[in-house]
Formats: structure tokens, sequence, C-alpha cells
């Protein structure tokens, strides 16, 4: 190595090193570095300080010394050594794995962990040196021990992760390797949006039929032939809102036809009659209800007529087609629809309580108005709890859209309220010398 002249051992370590130890560190001389510490036990703290460039790990590890590096790293000072940079931003395990000291690199990663996570000052992982440097064995031990798929999938500074690397300097068995074992993501697009199979097409690279192959099998393509996550949940989201409509149509007109029915023909018929003098005095056609019940047959046509009237209004903005946006118009649609529902309930009641038998039938079939309390009862049960359910939803949603107005969207609340009426909508080769392309990078 040329660093063996004063001046090159004085720049590998910064000015401040001592000579003695960055000898120790070129030879991997173990005796003379522990004759060293003996000698002065700061003397790889000053080191690790004071060193303007490399320290005696990154030498180390350049050089594969491997009993050297463990020497190091027993002592307190060695986890700043393996987190310290050189002039171009790469720490002690950087530099092992562009070499491929494999050995080192591993007693690196046993004895720091978060070195092997640290960028480079570039913005690139430990891998994209690896892909650089074509250090594939390197590139495996990385991978088996980091077992981290964010990590794998990282992208450098130009935005390209390892798999447009390797696609781009055309290394075959890398490709292989990380198609197969490293979990890598074959569609992710690089800062230009392409993606590595637009890469291979895109560059004059060697192999590339192999290359092409063992990517199409792994599923690659075209970033123009990508549907994107955001593209499939519109689909769905237009097909649920499809399926909503229809299922929503289908009850708005039983709703109204059942409406429409107990509006021109109220419980009890109606008169087939004059009777213009007398203790009940009616005309033909009239709800005989009204005479008999006044009270009951008031409150039965108002809360028909709201559930006719929210009915017809939904079918009317269903057949037409709203200019408001359906992340609007379905939590309306849903609402107006639980309002028709309550008002046929409401109607039900009151005819029930007016057309039930009175007397020893009545007592057979159960008081009028205790059957009427207990449906009362169980229809304002769950009426509450309905209502507490939109309440949660719609605090949820607030609290949400504050925090991020992008991870929440009003459609998202108007799906789950459409939900609790079961309206539900559905839920993502060894060498040290950098690959030189013959393209500048894309």
């Amino acid at each position: 190595m040329g660093c063996l002249s004063e001046t090159h051992k004085q720049g590998i370590g910064g000015l401040q090193m001592d000579r003695r130890l960055c000898d120790a560190a070129l030879e991997g001389d173990v005796t003379s570095l522990c004759q060293l510490i003996h000698e002065d036990p700061l003397v790889l703290d000053k080191a690790a300080l004071k060193c303007l460039d490399k320290n005696p790990l990154h030498i180390a590890a350049i050089l594969g010394h491997v009993d050297f590096a463990k020497e190091i790293l027993q002592f307190d000072s060695a986890f700043f050594m393996c987190l310290a940079r050189d002039r171009d931003g790469r720490n002690p395990l950087h530099l092992a794995a562009m070499y491929g000291k494999v050995a080192v690199l591993l007693v690196l990663i046993r004895a720091e962990f978060q070195a092997a996570l640290e960028k480079t000052d570039g913005g690139g992982t430990v891998l994209h040196l690896c892909i650089k440097y074509n250090q594939l064995e390197a590139l495996k031990i990385l991978v088996d021990k980091l077992k981290d798929p964010e990590f794998v999938n990282a992208k450098n500074e130009d935005g390209m992760t390892i798999l447009h690397l390797a696609v781009y300097y055309g290394q075959y068995q890398t490709i292989k390797f990380l198609l197969v074992d490293a979990g890598v993501e074959v569609n992710i697009k690089n800062a230009n949006g392409k993606t590595a199979l637009d890469l291979l097409f895109g560059q004059g690279v060697t192999k590339s039929s192999e290359i092409s192959r063992s990517l199409q099998q792994s599923g690659a393509l075209k970033a123009k032939d990508i549907r994107s996550p955001i593209d499939d949940r519109k689909l769905k989201q237009l097909e649920w809102f499809e399926k909503s409509r229809e299922a929503i149509m289908v009850v708005a007109i039983l709703i109204a036809t059942m409406a429409f029915q107990a509006g021109i023909s109220p419980p009890g018929g109606l008169w087939q009659d004059d009777l213009l003098v007398g203790p009940n005095p009616h005309t033909i056609g009239e709800a005989v209800m009204a005479q008999k019940h006044p009270k009951y047959y008031w409150l039965l046509i108002r809360a028909n007529t709201i559930a006719f009237v929210s009915s017809l209004s939904t079918i009317i903005l269903l057949i037409r087609g709203s200019s408001i946006s359906s992340k609007y118009l379905m939590p309306l649609l849903a609402f107006v629809m639980w309002l028709a529902i309550a008002a046929i309930a409401i109607t039900y009641a009151i005819a029930l309580v007016t057309v039930a038998p009175k007397g020893a039938r009545g007592r057979q079939l159960g008081n009028t108005s205790d059957i009427l309390v207990i449906l009362l009862m169980v229809w304002s049960g769950w009426m509450v709890t309905t209502l507490y359910e939109i309440n949660a939803l719609f605090k949820k949603w607030l609290k949400i859209r504050r925090m991020d107005s992008r991870g929440y969207s009003f459609s998202d609340f108007g799906s789950q309220l459409l939900s609790r009426l079961s309206l539900r909508a559905p839920r993502s080769s060894g060498g040290v010398t950098p690959c030189t392309p013959a393209t500048p990078l894309p």
C-alpha cells in the first residue's frame, strides 16, 4: 500500500495520529498496539477524537486486519471509532464492505450494529456501496444480518435502490440474489420515475437478456404498466360506490312504496259513505282513523310524510346524479336514509297502536300500550347506539383530519358510517474499483 511513506501515513490518520499507531494499523501489528496502549492508555481515545480522516479502525477495515480490529474493539473508544467518518463520510464498516473484507465486516457488525445502518454523507447506504464496488459476499452478509426490508429498499441521493444500481451496472449474480433472497421491491421507482426494468431497456447493459428474464419472472414491470395503489383504491371505491347506490335505491323505493300506501290507505281504512249529521260527521274517502284516533292520525301523517319525502329525495339524487362529490354525497344519503327508516318505524308503531284489538282478544294478544313501550325502548336503544357510533366516528375523523389532512378523508368517515347501516365498503465480484458505467446515471 502506498501509505508507508511518512506523508501518506499522516494523510491516512490525520495530522494528530501517533505515527507508531498508524504503522501498527497498517501492518495489523497487535503486539505493537498493545505496547502503545501500555505506554499511553489513552492513545486510542486520542486517535478517536483527533483524527481528521481515518482512525486506526478505518485502516484495519480497509486492509482486513481482523485481529487488530478485535483488539481495538475491546476498549471504550471503540464506539466512537466504529461510528467515526472519514473525509468521504464513511465509517469503518462501510470501508470493510467496500473492500470486501468479510471477516472484519462480521466483527464490526457484532461490535456496533448501528454502524451498518448509518448512511454515507451522500445519502446512500452500505448496501449501495456493496453494489457500487461489486462486493456480493459483503452484500449477502449485510442483508442476512440486517433483515430489514425498508433498509434493503432504501434509496440513495439519486433516488436509486440497490436493485436499480445492480441492473445499471449489469451485475447478474447480484440481481439474482436480490430477487430471490433479499426481498427487494422489483417495481419501485427511482427519482426519475423509472423501474429496474426501465433502466435495463434504457441502457446498453451486458447480459441484458438474462437479467430481463430474471426480472420479469419476479414480476418486474415498466413504469407505464404499473397501476399505483392509489388507482386501485379509487377503483375499489368506485365499485363500492356503485354497489351502495344500488342498495340505497332499493331501500328508498321500498320505503317510498310503504309510505305511499300508508298515506292513501291509513290503518282502519276509509269511510265508504257520507254522514253530514251525527256524532261523527264524515264524507266518503276520508280516513276512519282521523275520526276515531285524531291524535294518532296526525302523528302518523307527519312521520309517514317524513319517510316518503326522504325516500323520494334519495331516489331523485341517485337518478339524476348530483354534482356533490361522492365523499360528501354518501354520508348525506346515509343520514337521509337513516331518517326515512326511523320515520317509517314510527309510522308502524302508531299503526300498531290504532289497529290492535281491544277487549278479550286484546288481552290475549297483550296490552297495546305495553307492546308500544317495549318497541319504543328497543328502538330508542338501537338509535342511541347508532348515534353514539356516528358521533364517535365523526370525532375520530375531525381529530385525525387536524393531525394529518392526508391521513383520513371524509369518504372514510362516510364508509364507516354506511357500514353501520349494513352497506359496508371493501376495505394497499471482488475488487475494490468502482464499476464505471458507460453512460451517466439516469
